[in-house]
């Protein structure tokens, strides 16, 4: 910065200095070109009425000027006007024809005492003559020295200035840089809360820190997001493990009973051997429901196609209603009037989606509401579209969780409720009842399953461009919902099923 504006004063002052020279010379070469009785005083001294020297100041020269003569055989006189003064004057040749001038062109001599410079101009006179006038240019140099050493003064203060104020601007513009600094230092020192400040947005620092401070965002969300997987991959595991060890307990210790006592009854053989069977099963279900699980979280559901949901609705009833004849569940129409779900005629209800996850979706929220209920409570499923609204369906919202994103408001779906007038379920296991093995209540732990029926339900949910959400609280039962983004389909309408209710 020192070097570029002191470059730019110096670069400055020396077109100012070459402007007042030529300026200042300009002016000197006007007084020259305006004196006129050069002819007359030409013709004096050819005719002898005026010699060279003689007159003094009365032969109306003004004090600064000097005029030669140079003779037709082109030979200075020795003698001019006003050179009998004495003092310095401009250093002519001898002859004309080493003088070099042009009429009414002039041009710069030196001083014969080696001083200031002279201006001189030619011009012709009688008989041959030729008459040179000069005009010392000592109050030019003079000018122009003084301002020489002007321009000199202040690009020397401006250098200085440049280098005091220069050094002090930029330490305090490069404060905030220092900040950053210090602060990326700490970062660096598993400071890994911090942030980097950015209050100077509208400076170039303040640009980096906000860059800064968005890719610190979203590398602790990086981070914080693999530590929780690397979480929920240990707890995956333990609980893997844990489900495991039993089924595997049981049949290496049936099996090592067989092995053990060959000469066993065949009652008790039978019984051990129906065991082993019950417990490979029950392995066999865990592997197959891990495998599924993997399997929806790294593909989602491609194999897409019309599907009515209320013909869907109607095969899972009737297959849980078997499985669980002493349960009443009931098929309803879901209708929204103003928000406000309501029950309505039965009708089909289209939708795009994978009929077997969807299918599977069902049944498993079916058999967790026959699982997970007292004996007597009723199940409700109703079908129908829905419009998605703030703080409504298909949004999180106090007394709702789910696994998957929201819904943005607005959206048109197609929605499939499960409820139950049941004991319902607190907060906490409200929050937890999403994730893999997990099973609300300890008095039912035994008999609940491998908990991961939900998890594979919100999986097939999301892989399905959907959301699984639960609405429950004490007492009040639980209420999952299963909603589609409805897409148009070409399916042709059908009739809805005559079915209401499945019970014995």
């Amino acid at each position: 910065m020192t070097l570029l504006a002191t470059s730019a004063v110096l670069l400055c002052q020396a077109a100012g200095l070459l402007l007042l020279h030529t300026w200042l010379t300009d002016q000197v070469d006007g007084r020259l070109s305006r004196f006129q009785p050069v002819a007359q005083l030409a013709q004096d001294v050819a005719g002898g009425r005026l010699a060279a020297g003689e007159g003094g100041t009365n032969n109306g020269l003004p004090s600064d000027y000097r005029v030669y003569f140079y003779d037709s055989g082109g030979h200075r006189l020795a003698r001019s006007l006003r050179d009998d003064e004495g003092g310095a004057g401009p250093r002519l040749p001898r002859s004309e024809s080493e003088l070099g001038l042009r009429n009414g062109r002039p041009a710069t001599f030196a001083a014969t005492d080696g001083g200031s410079t002279w201006r001189v101009i030619a011009w012709p006179g009688t008989d041959g003559t030729r008459v040179v006038v000069a005009l010392p240019l000592k109050e030019v140099d003079e000018a122009t020295t003084r301002m020489l050493w002007f321009s000199l003064a202040v690009g020397v203060a401006v250098a200085a200035g440049v280098v005091l104020f220069g050094s002090l601007v930029v330490r305090v513009g490069l404060r905030p840089l220092a900040g950053v600094e210090r602060t990326a230092r700490r970062i660096a020192d598993d400071e890994s809360e911090l942030w980097v400040p950015d209050r100077h947005v509208v400076t170039e620092v303040g640009h980096l820190g906000r860059a800064l401070n968005t890719m610190l965002d979203r590398l602790r969300t990086a981070l914080h997001r693999a530590e929780a997987s690397e979480q929920r991959l240990r707890h995956f595991l333990a609980d893997a493990g844990h489900e495991l060890r039993t089924p595997l307990t049981s049949l290496q210790g049936f099996a090592e009973l067989l092995v053990q006592e060959p000469e066993m009854s065949t009652e008790r053989r039978h019984e051990a051997q129906q065991l082993i069977v019950r417990n490979a099963e029950r392995m066999s279900r865990l592997v197959d429901s891990l495998s599924q699980l993997a399997k929806l979280g790294d593909v989602p559901a491609t194999r897409w196609q019309p599907v009515d949901l209320l013909s869907l609705a109607a095969d899972s009833v009737a297959a849980v209603a078997v499985q669980y004849p002493d349960r009443s569940i009931g098929l309803g129409a879901l209708a929204d009037t103003d928000g406000e779900p309501r029950e309505a005629e039965l009708d089909v209800v289209d939708a795009l989606g994978d009929p077997h996850q969807l299918t599977q979706i069902l049944f498993n929220l079916l058999t967790n509401a026959c699982v997970h209920t007292p004996p007597g409570t009723h199940v409700r499923v109703r079908v129908g579209t829905l419009r998605i609204r703030p703080n409504g369906q298909g949004t999180d919202g106090e007394g709702r969780t789910s696994a998957n994103p929201p819904l943005a408001p607005g959206t048109p779906v197609c929605a499939v409720e499960v409820a139950d007038d049941g004991t319902g379920l607190t907060a906490s296991d409200a929050r937890c009842v999403f994730e893999r093995f997990y099973r609300a209540g300890s008095a039912r732990r035994a008999a609940a399953g491998s908990g991961l029926g939900l998890a594979i339900a919100a999986s097939a949910a999301e892989a399905n461009g959907g959301r699984l959400e639960l609405d429950t609280r004490p007492g009040s039962g639980c209420t999952f919902r299963l909603l589609l983004p409805h897409r148009p389909t070409a399916a042709s309408p059908r009739s809805s099923p005559p079915l209401k209710e499945f019970h014995r």
